[in-house]
């Protein structure tokens, strides 16, 4: 089993930043994709920012030139920096990886508990 688990978030003034970890763990697996999602009272969970093995990226309209995602793979670890935060982007955010196990073959797929993320004044 792999499991993943966040860290970073917290209570933040709109135009400020925070950087937001995500640490997967677990024996002999192989991680494809790493994403990162949020929840927003009253809405559905959207997609944020994703990033492949080979370190390519997309990002949701809503964050793109405001947040950046980035891994190392070596700690199977994913950042998501976010800068200029608003008050849109409170939400709960997940931390979602996908892959493979290297005994079994086995595909995975992995969620984070989440991890709040408030902006306001």
């Amino acid at each position: 089993q792999v499991q993943l688990v966040e860290s970073g978030g917290g209570l933040v003034q709109p135009g400020g930043s925070l950087r937001l970890s995500c640490a997967a763990s677990g024996s002999m697996f192989i991680v494809n994709v790493m994403d990162w999602y949020r929840q927003a009272p009253g809405k559905e969970r959207e997609l944020v920012a994703h990033i492949t093995s080979t370190g390519r990226t997309n990002y949701a309209d809503s964050v793109k030139g405001r947040f950046t995602i980035s891994g190392d793979s070596d700690k199977k670890t994913v950042y998501l920096q976010m800068n200029s935060l608003k008050p849109e982007d409170t939400a709960v955010y997940y931390c979602h990886a996908a892959g493979g196990m290297l005994i079994s073959g086995n595909s995975f797929d992995a969620w984070g508990q989440g991890i709040p993320v408030s902006v306001s004044s």
